[in-house]
């Protein structure tokens, strides 16, 4: 019988400690994974679970099976650990695109298909991980602002663009902050309003700003991020974590944009109540 640990190792040195525990416990396809995450696990961080599968020779779903026998509720768990270890973040653009070309070529219907793959585990990860909870009180705490003020910089600003049509659509009060953490914007921020704030890693200094400025007047933050514990959660008073799946270190918005939806109509159906 294999073992499952009911617990995921809390650290990157924790993770290797526990392949080591492992080490000669595992049916051949779940030591294949061991052994190439134990010499790559550098490319966690950064990879799909279709190319750490291929790395180790096994099909996706046996990398998910070793993911939970180390105690993950699955692939995204574990790349979020190891996210959080990265010292300085993504690499930038131009490093990505090498990354990419020095892998196998692809036409652009292949790499099509990699982002539709991304999106998808990364939309799984969302309705697997989502606390249900959480979401009620984000939904309450939004429906009794009466302005939502919206703040994202970055790859996050499509969100709260986005976010900000569909609201004045559903005729709801709302600010999109384009250049957060100004005076004129700290002004803006009245008795009664709500402030959501979508940032990931590395966080804009600026949406930092505007979150406290806003938890100094007393309003209501609320923050979509990719860590429960990063900087921005620790100034919000609610946080919906999103983790998005990349390919290539490209990351898609794609549960990002699907949760801001779904907050916009909830919110507007909560109103009318």
């Amino acid at each position: 019988m294999i073992r499952t640990f009911q617990t995921p190792p809390d650290t990157v040195d924790a993770f290797h400690d526990r392949l080591t525990q492992i080490r000669g416990q595992l049916p051949r396809r779940l030591q294949q994974c061991a052994d190439h995450l134990a010499t790559h696990s550098d490319r966690v961080a950064l990879s799909t679970v279709a190319q750490i599968a291929e790395g180790a020779e096994v099909p996706p779903s046996a990398l998910m099976r070793f993911c939970q026998v180390m105690g993950f509720s699955g692939f995204a768990e574990m790349q979020r650990l190891f996210r959080s270890a990265l010292p300085m973040g993504l690499p930038d653009y131009a490093a990505r695109l090498a990354n990419l070309k020095s892998g196998p070529k692809g036409a652009p219907s292949a790499l099509v298909a990699e982002f539709i793959d991304a999106g998808r585990q990364s939309l799984e990860a969302l309705a697997q991980d989502l606390n249900e909870t959480l979401l009620d009180q984000v939904v309450t705490c939004l429906s009794r602002a009466s302005t939502i003020h919206l703040a994202g910089l970055r790859r996050s600003y499509p969100v709260v663009a986005y976010l900000a049509y569909v609201l004045e659509k559903l005729e709801i009060p709302a600010l999109l902050h384009e250049g957060t953490g100004g005076l004129a914007n700290r002004a803006a921020l009245r008795p009664g309003d709500a402030l959501l704030v979508v940032s990931f890693a590395p966080y804009a200094a600026e949406t930092l700003a505007l979150a406290q400025a806003a938890k100094v007047a007393g309003l209501p933050v609320v923050a979509l991020s990719d860590r429960a514990e990063s900087p921005l959660a620790r100034l919000a008073d609610t946080t919906l974590v999103v983790t998005e799946v990349d390919f290539g270190a490209f990351r898609s918005l794609s549960a990002t944009i699907a949760l801001a939806l779904s907050l916009a109509v909830a919110v507007a159906a909560r109103r009318e109540t």
